[in-house]
């Protein structure tokens, strides 16, 4: 039988640069019982050896790079020559080696601003600026600046940002930080709905925590991405305001990137909301990682 249909699979991450491993490719006949596997890596990642008188068919095609997690897509392979097909993997967190992080110096004014005023974030209480930085373990720190670079990002309708709006950090988790902020920041959030900046959600499942005495939910409200959400949560004592940040993924693995299966359940991986801004939003956080 002829061995004219080919396939050419472009493997990348997130930041679209190409994925080097060698990596596991299945390919799965969508009308007949028919699956092919292969290797590739780096150039060599032309697969032959497809049978014409299967083709033209849909196939699913699996891709499977050893640090990043699977991904598949459909592809209508053509009767001869080659069908070009990229496909984009996310990185599999648990396959990381080590993060290269942007030094302090590195960051935004308004990010290095806001480490230096902080000197009662919970469990590095009495550190500011690059010694809170430098203190804080990846996940905490890969998190902080997720969220600095989409708060920084994110617009309200008086043209300033939302992390212009926040004074002091309190406390920083991997998928989430409550600071202090100026309650103009509610107000604007709120008058940012009308030009469809952000818009109400329910606040039901955040919770200060129990160093925030006496604070009254003041409403939550989320910015429109499809994936990669800003979510701001408002809490208020008297005059006071603070506010829980997070980044909400809204199934962007699966929807996305085409993951096989999402096998991550509990609090937003932080290295997850990295690739998903990137990806889907441009959004760099500055940080790389090693695998």
């Amino acid at each position: 039988m002829a061995d004219t249909g080919k396939l050419r699979v472009t493997v990348l991450d997130a930041g679209g640069s190409p994925i080097k491993e060698k990596t596991d490719v299945m390919l799965r006949h969508q009308v007949l019982s028919l699956t092919m596997k292969a290797s590739i890596s780096g150039a060599q990642n032309t697969i032959g050896g497809l049978n014409n008188t299967t083709l033209p068919s849909l196939y699913l095609v699996e891709v499977d790079p050893p640090s990043y997690l699977p991904v598949q897509q459909f592809v209508s392979l053509k009767q001869s020559g080659v069908t070009e097909m990229t496909a984009v993997c996310p990185i599999d967190p648990k396959k990381i080696k080590s993060i290269e992080f942007p030094k302090f110096k590195q960051l935004s004014d308004d990010g290095q601003a806001l480490l230096t005023k902080s000197d009662k974030v919970f469990q590095f209480e009495g550190k500011t600026g690059a010694a809170l930085y430098e203190g804080l373990d990846d996940v905490r720190r890969a998190g902080l600046l997720n969220i600095l670079t989409k708060a920084q990002a994110t617009p309200l309708s008086n043209q300033s940002n939302v992390l212009s709006f926040i004074n002091e950090l309190r406390e920083l988790r991997g998928d989430r930080f409550f600071a202090v902020v100026s309650r103009q920041l509610r107000e604007e959030t709120k008058n940012s709905i009308s030009d469809g900046l952000f818009h109400e959600v329910s606040g039901a499942l955040h919770h200060l925590p129990p160093q925030f005495n006496g604070f009254k939910d003041a409403g939550s409200f989320k910015t429109g991405e499809m994936h990669g959400n800003l979510q701001l949560t408002f809490f208020m004592k008297g005059e006071e305001c603070v506010v829980d940040i997070d980044i909400d993924d809204a199934g962007g693995l699966e929807h996305i990137f085409q993951v096989v299966k999402n096998k991550f359940t509990g609090p937003t991986n932080p290295f997850i909301i990295h690739d998903i801004l990137l990806r889907f939003q441009k959004l760099d956080p500055g940080y790389r990682f090693v695998v």
